[in-house]
């Protein structure tokens, strides 16, 4: 039978179906003990099942509201412990109090509490096995969860009656009346004495009836169609029957022991054994269900996960008509319609906003860094200009915390918070807007791991870029729309020299490139070598009387000693130096993107010249020493590592005349290339982003011989 599930006004009326009937077994001879047997055969749960006859009518039963209520009862009348009420079982009360309960259902109840009342009271029938199939019988109609929870509400009502008349008869009159005839004082007195065990083990008892009630209504509020077939449904479809029968069982038990109690010594300790015996059958029962349920809800949350990534498969291979459907998987929106955060004006706003514009997916975890949120800020900045209608496109932020509660702990949720308010572009309100499943096909399709991705959606959701990052510290901007064939474009117009190993990094440097002078750029952490080398080149082109430029750009992942290079370079006068550490991790990032960007469109070093002195710049900052690249504007370049760049410069007096005559960065060009030796030793060190892209065979930019492949582990202290 089907049960409409009412709830509260905050949630949502669904219908939840009749799980597969278990299986029909055949009936057995009554058992005539006094409680019955502690079994379950076979032949007694064929009794059980035959009792049940659903006729398909819908009853409005709110169910797991009704067990609340019955929940809060039982802990505000334990006397042997503190009562544990939550938020939801008060508010189940209100709505109850508010909607109350169907007609036929309150009628049901007083009639199985008049009946359990009746045979428990120590002057009806004693076999409680039969007892408990005409209870079944009774309710026949209902769902087995129902019949659990109708049953647990019979019973609230007699031992609330009891303990509320206990709690309240020192201050009400109609109270203090009552409890005589109930004999209430004479009870108390003896709680805490001879009947504490007991109530203890009661309390035990209640308990466990409770907790396997719960599991049986979150059981029947599973969605079925997720689980056709699927062997732990049936399994715990098996179950319920089982679990119903024996807390109908332990609440005829409970009822008779509690009226035993009450009684206080007119009547004999009836089957106290039975009580201890049955807390531990329920909790077994109860262990079982749980089990089965936990295989049903992970395989709900595989098919639920594996629906919605096929839903975004289906999308990214079909032309839509705009972007907001494939948005809208993509931002779990379903029960927020306003699932995005204005980064300008700190208002949540729905997904309407990007309709039919160019959306840049910033994808990444929370470990994402300062500087790489610095560089965006600027990169977007230069759209802040532009209206929002006029804007080339907007950027989202996608928050991955793979936590399928949603909850995140304090010291997360204020790394978010923090990260979140810094953005000018907008961002998911909370990361668990983001599914599980969109978090899959990030990894699986989008080859997101780490290091933040920024995908580009066309106007009509079609996927340009799967990471437009590269081309974006890059060229900025200018990369728009970040389509492969503007990549392309954007390289046919590059040749390597000093303006594009520059651009946009510094305007100091911009302004050296405008004035047409030459210029050194140089790095290293060794103090000492960059204090020779700086005083060095000072001497030969004073010697020259020309004006060189000299700029330090420290080292990738700069750290404090770049910062302390930096002080010295400062106070020494040594040169000039990039100002922040953003800076210098810019200028490293950009040559890594640049050897990336070229990766992905086949080239090599063999057949790539920007390639070829991208890496070799990479290789110098893979080593200790120092190393610097001189050139002017689009004009000739050199470089060398700092041992052979000193060697040379020291011995400038044998090529002087050739400087004097060719120019400076010729003669000095020359002669670098006559260092050129089989005998070197150079490392290249990239990233794990850059790395996996990376061709298997890597042949040297120095001497174009195979270089060997190692595993480096390093840390990001130093």
């Amino acid at each position: 039978m089907a049960v409409v599930e009412s709830a509260p006004k905050s949630s949502t009326t669904r219908l939840t179906e009749e799980p597969p009937a278990p299986q029909k077994l055949q009936p057995r001879k009554r058992d005539s003990s006094l409680f019955g047997p502690l079994d379950d055969s076979g032949m007694i749960m064929a009794d059980v099942i035959a009792t049940h006859a659903s006729d398909g009518r819908l009853v409005d039963v709110k169910t797991k509201l009704l067990l609340q209520v019955v929940e809060d009862i039982l802990e505000r009348a334990s006397p042997t412990r503190a009562a544990h009420v939550t938020q939801a079982h008060m508010e189940a009360v209100e709505y109850m109090t508010e909607e109350g309960i169907h007609g036929v259902v309150a009628d049901t109840i007083r009639k199985i509490g008049s009946e359990i009342q009746f045979h428990c009271s120590g002057t009806g029938r004693r076999d409680l096995h039969p007892l408990a199939l005409d209870l079944l019988t009774t309710l026949s109609m209902y769902s087995w969860d129902t019949k659990a929870v109708i049953v647990m509400a019979a019973f609230g009502i007699n031992y609330g009656d009891f303990w509320l008349t206990s709690q309240i008869c020192t201050t009400n009159s109609l109270a203090k009346s009552l409890s005589v005839l109930k004999q209430v004082p004479e009870v108390l007195s003896h709680v805490n004495k001879m009947l504490k065990p007991r109530l203890d083990a009661l309390s035990n008892l209640i308990r466990g009836m409770l907790d396997l009630t719960k599991s049986l209504t979150e059981f029947y509020d599973l969605p079925v169609g997720y689980l056709s077939g699927f062997p732990a449904m049936s399994m715990a479809s098996n179950l319920v029957p089982t679990a119903v029968y024996w807390i109908i069982r332990s609440v005829l038990v409970c009822t008779s022991q509690f009226n035993s109690i009450l009684s206080v010594g007119h009547h004999q300790d009836m089957g106290s054994w039975d009580v201890s015996t049955l807390a531990y059958k329920l909790g077994d029962i109860h262990a079982h269900l749980k089990d089965q349920l936990t295989r049903c809800h992970k395989e709900i949350e595989e098919r639920k996960l594996n629906e919605v990534y096929q839903t975004l498969v289906r999308l990214f291979d079909t032309t839509q008509v705009d972007n907001l459907r494939v948005l809208r998987v993509l931002i779990h929106s379903i029960d927020d319609h306003q699932p995005l955060l204005d980064g300008f004006t700190k208002t949540r706003v729905g997904v309407e906003v990007l309709g039919k514009k160019t959306v840049v997916l910033l994808i990444s975890d929370l470990d994402i860094t300062a500087e790489e949120l610095t560089v965006l800020e600027n990169v977007y900045g230069e759209l802040s200009q532009q209206t929002k209608s006029e804007k080339a496109y907007e950027m989202v932020w996608l928050p991955v915390v793979q936590n399928s509660s949603g909850w995140m702990p304090a010291k997360q949720q204020e790394t978010f918070k923090r990260l979140q308010s810094a953005m000018p572009w907008y961002s998911l309100h909370h990361p668990s807007l983001l599914h599980p499943a969109v978090i899959q096909y990030m990894k699986e399709v989008w080859q997101y791991e780490k290091k933040p991705l920024l995908v580009v959606l066309d106007p009509l959701g079609r996927v340009v870029c799967t990471n437009a990052i590269h081309m974006m510290w890059i060229w900025g901007n200018a990369a728009f729309p970040f389509t492969r064939k503007r990549e392309e474009d954007l390289w046919n117009q590059e040749r390597w020299s000093m303006v594009f190993v520059v651009n946009g990094i510094d305007e100091t440097m911009l302004s050296w490139i405008r004035e047409g002078k030459p210029i050194c750029l140089y790095g290293g952490e060794d103090i000492n070598w960059i204090r020779k080398f700086t005083s060095t080149m000072r001497s030969v082109t004073d010697e020259l009387k020309i004006s060189i430029e000299m700029m330090y750009v420290g080292k990738s992942n700069p750290k404090e000693r770049v910062r302390s290079n930096i002080n010295a370079i400062s106070s020494e006068k040594l040169s000039y130096y990039l100002p922040e550490l953003t800076f210098i991790w810019f200028f490293w990032v950009r040559l890594e993107s640049m050897w990336y960007s070229k990766t992905q469109q086949g080239r090599t070093i063999a057949d790539d010249n920007i390639m070829r002195e991208v890496m070799s710049l990479l290789t110098f900052d893979g080593s200790n020493q120092g190393w610097a690249i001189l050139g002017h504007g689009n004009g000739e370049m050199t470089k060398a590592s700092g041992n052979r760049m000193l060697e040379a410069l020291e011995s400038f007096p044998t090529w002087k005349e050739n400087a004097v005559r060719d120019g400076f960065i010729p003669a000095l060009a020359r002669v670098l290339a006559s260092y050129h030796s089989k005998e070197h030793c150079a490392s290249l060190v990239l990233p794990r982003a850059l790395g996996k892209d990376v061709h298997e065979h890597i042949t040297c930019a120095e001497c174009n011989r195979p270089m060997e492949k190692y595993v480096l582990y390093r840390c990001c202290d130093e």
